[in-house]
């Protein structure tokens, strides 16, 4: 089962920390000021306080101070929209070709907390899509190399990963804390257990997925159609027609968008296919 979501509540010590004395002020390109903290100065509070690193953002945030790491989302994203990332919670399967460029565009967006879940291995026809898969981490478990890239480029986010297939019972113990889940998954079949996972918990779910040129993105409601509804049982269709990596890299990012606009209150795709093309370079939207 995921750790228990924590109190929004910030620890005492920070809550009397005035962390604006410890930041820098610089120009804000809509005039005033921004106050901001390096990702040094978090590490050293963290350790000085003995509390977790986005423990120290969530703080910063609540007293108008940015995290440095987040400042060019700035203007995009509130300040009360990054804090509200933050404090999100999300559930994803899948760490291959979608997975790990989601995990990537999340953490690097600050979603404070993330439930992962792959039992694969890296193979050589990984390489030309898959972010994770690197020469060096060939025949390694996509979690473990999850775990590695998550905490290089994000150590504040808490990824919470498990390196096995998940059953249906598997999907509901990974959903639980979580606000949002996210379907990177290749076949059909699991994916028709995430969804009827996510229709239990009440919990809306951001779906993607590709075949050559061609993907779509769609938000499913917990009383909605995902698409593998009308799909059939065909799960062929990446290998006939294959898996270029800007489909995966373009499809992921789109999933991405929609899930922060998901968490930030503002869906685009709310019952809603986005579908597109690149060999045309068509975006279409359908309603579902």
């Amino acid at each position: 089962m995921n750790p228990p979501r924590p109190t929004p509540t910030p620890p005492r010590a920070l809550q009397s920390r005035d962390l604006k004395s410890l930041a820098r002020e610089t120009d804000s390109p809509r005039g005033g000021s921004l106050w901001l903290l390096a990702p040094e100065q978090i590490d050293q509070l963290a350790e000085d306080l003995q509390y977790d690193r986005l423990d120290v953002e969530q703080a910063a945030l609540r007293q108008g101070v940015i995290p440095e790491r987040y400042a060019r989302s700035l203007n995009a994203l509130t300040q009360q929209d990054q804090l509200a990332l933050l404090e999100s919670h999300v559930a994803m399967v899948g760490l291959g070709g979608l997975g790990g460029h989601l995990l990537e565009l999340l953490a690097r967006s600050g979603v404070g907390t993330l439930y992962a879940a792959d039992g694969d291995s890296f193979e050589p026809s990984n390489l030309n899509r898959q972010l994770l898969a690197t020469a060096q981490s060939l025949h390694q478990t996509k979690a473990k190399a999850a775990q590695a890239r998550c905490h290089s480029i994000n150590p504040s986010v808490r990824l919470h990963v498990r390196d096995q297939y998940l059953d249906s019972d598997g999907m509901l113990d990974l959903l639980q804390g979580a606000e949002l889940a996210v379907d990177a998954l290749g076949e059909l079949a699991p994916r028709r257990k995430l969804a009827q996972a996510c229709h239990t918990l009440n919990i809306p779910l951001v779906a993607g997925a590709l075949a050559g040129w061609s993907g779509y993105v769609t938000l499913v409601r917990p009383d909605g159609i995902h698409p593998v509804e009308f799909m059939g049982g065909d799960d062929s269709a990446e290998k006939k027609l294959g898996c270029p990596g800007p489909t995966v890299s373009l499809v992921a990012s789109l999933m991405a968008a929609e899930a922060i606009n998901t968490l930030l209150g503002r869906p685009a795709l709310d019952g809603r296919m986005l579908v597109v093309d690149l060999r045309d370079m068509s975006f279409e939207t359908v309603t579902l």
